[in-house]
């Protein structure tokens, strides 16, 4: 899944530091020593936080368009641009909720599994995971 999402970004006028926040996820703000890295502190940061309402079961917020954000003048003068945010890649190296299912198969079946020393929730995960990316890559 792509997302992507407006951020403002404040220079710090006494070095080449930037704050960055994205205005449609509450509290989501990063920072870098350089404008490259406060757009991959900050693609972290929003990538991060959606990751957590997902894993909670919670809806995404949407993007807002772009030329409805704003700097905000108490903080100081920036400017607004895009993060575009690959969550199948985040969540491949960063996901780690795990959700307990309970699962019903044939005797037969955990009677093979038994056999081979399969761990049948490691075999579930993995064919799981094996349509999901089939899927994506459609």
């Amino acid at each position: 899944m792509q997302l992507v999402y407006p951020a403002v970004f404040y220079p710090d006028p006494d070095s080449s530091a930037y704050c960055v926040t994205v205005p449609d996820l509450p509290g989501c703000a990063s920072g870098g020593s350089s404008l490259a890295e406060a757009i991959a502190m900050g693609e972290d940061a929003a990538s991060g936080w959606i990751l957590g309402e997902i894993e909670d079961g919670k809806q995404v917020p949407p993007a807002s368009p772009m030329e409805d954000i704003h700097p905000d003048p108490e903080i100081g003068e920036g400017f607004v641009s895009l993060l575009s945010l690959d969550m199948d890649a985040y969540a491949a190296k960063y996901g780690k909720k795990s959700v307990r299912k309970n699962l019903t198969i044939p005797a037969w079946l955990d009677t093979f599994a038994a056999q081979k020393h399969l761990n049948i929730s490691k075999v579930l995960q993995d064919a799981l995971t094996e349509l999901y990316q089939k899927e994506a890559a459609v």
